[in-house]
């Protein structure tokens, strides 16, 4: 076994490296401080471009133009503006320009939210199987609006309108489609629909009709919405009138014999079809001799209007009517 030779250099322990001193003594604290900072810059670096969008998201919100729309309960509005203007609520007492009003709607609109367009206003009614009416198709194929049917009961009480403005309300108001939404109602369950286009930023703006005595509008809805705003008669007068319809017992008033009626219904179907179209029509077809409910209504009204003439109560006139009804459409078909 050889010694160690006085003078000569003794070897590094096991597991020292060989090096420089600078580079034996460097503390090992300092390559971590080196991965922090580089760390921190990647972290800086993800902040900063993560600000830059944000702004440019912003500017271009900013450019975006606000965008409105109106949602209108027409059983609301049927049955107070024929309360304040006819004082009924019965739509068979009179008529209602849902035309004039839509406009009269949307001007007043353009008013309130004047930085802002229109999307579109949407007319909630209800139907019998969901079948539009004369009336509701004639509102249908108006410019910017979009009606949107529930169903009526036997007792002519809509269903399903609210969860259908609930549902219009949540959609456009998560989709930013809308930054301001109008809407014409008073029932409590509208509140719903009301809290969620809220949730997705949207402002509700709730837009009544002038009660005579009391509220027509909840409470809790009231409480709910971001703004209020209440119409007055002069408002409505233009847009509900009267039925002028003569009572049967009138004295001096001409029954209509049972060829005027059936001339009347014939004349009223040449007005029907046209508006309705092949396709209504093949879905009246199969129920011949019976008339869905909805468009018998419609027929019953319509004659009243035209002959001013009533006919509650007349089973054998509105019989004849309806006979003249089916006669001209079975002859085209």
């Amino acid at each position: 076994m050889s010694k160690e030779q006085p003078g000569a250099p003794r070897p590094a322990p096991h597991g020292t490296e060989h090096g420089p001193p600078e580079a034996r003594n460097a503390d090992p604290r300092a390559k971590g401080g080196a991965d922090e900072e580089s760390a921190l810059a990647v972290v800086l670096a993800r902040l900063d471009h993560t600000n830059d969008l944000l702004r440019r998201m912003v500017a271009e919100v900013a450019k975006t133009p606000a965008t409105h729309a109106i949602f209108v309960d027409a059983g609301y509005v049927y049955a107070a503006a024929g309360r304040l203007v006819a004082g009924t609520e019965d739509r068979r007492a009179f008529d209602l320009d849902a035309e004039g009003l839509i406009e009269a709607l949307i001007d007043r609109a353009r008013t309130i939210f004047a930085d802002s367009r229109l999307l579109r206003v949407y007319w909630y009614d209800g139907a019998r199987r969901r079948i539009h009416t004369t009336e509701q198709q004639s509102i249908a194929e108006l410019p910017d609006v979009k009606v949107r049917l529930g169903n009526l009961n036997a007792n002519n009480q809509q269903k399903g309108v609210d969860s259908l403005i609930r549902s219009d309300l949540e959609s456009l108001a998560r989709h930013r489609a809308i930054s301001d939404a109008a809407l014409i109602g008073g029932d409590e369950d509208l509140v719903s629909a009301v809290e969620a286009a809220q949730g997705y930023g949207a402002r509700v703006h709730l837009w009544g009709v002038e009660a005579p005595e009391g509220r027509n509008q909840a409470e809790p809805l009231l409480w709910e919405v971001d703004s209020q705003r209440v119409f007055d008669l002069e408002f409505f007068k233009p847009y509900v009138s009267r039925r002028t319809v003569v009572p049967h017992d009138q004295p001096n008033v001409p029954r209509p014999t049972r060829e005027q009626m059936r001339f009347a219904g014939a004349q009223i179907a040449a007005q029907w079809l046209p508006a309705r179209g092949r396709d209504a029509l093949a879905e009246l077809l199969p129920g011949h001799p019976y008339l869905p409910g909805s468009v018998d209504q419609d027929l019953l009204v319509e004659a009243e209007r035209l002959l001013q003439y009533s006919l509650r109560g007349q089973s054998d006139l509105r019989r004849s009517l309806r006979e003249g009804f089916w006669e001209h459409l079975r002859t085209l078909y």
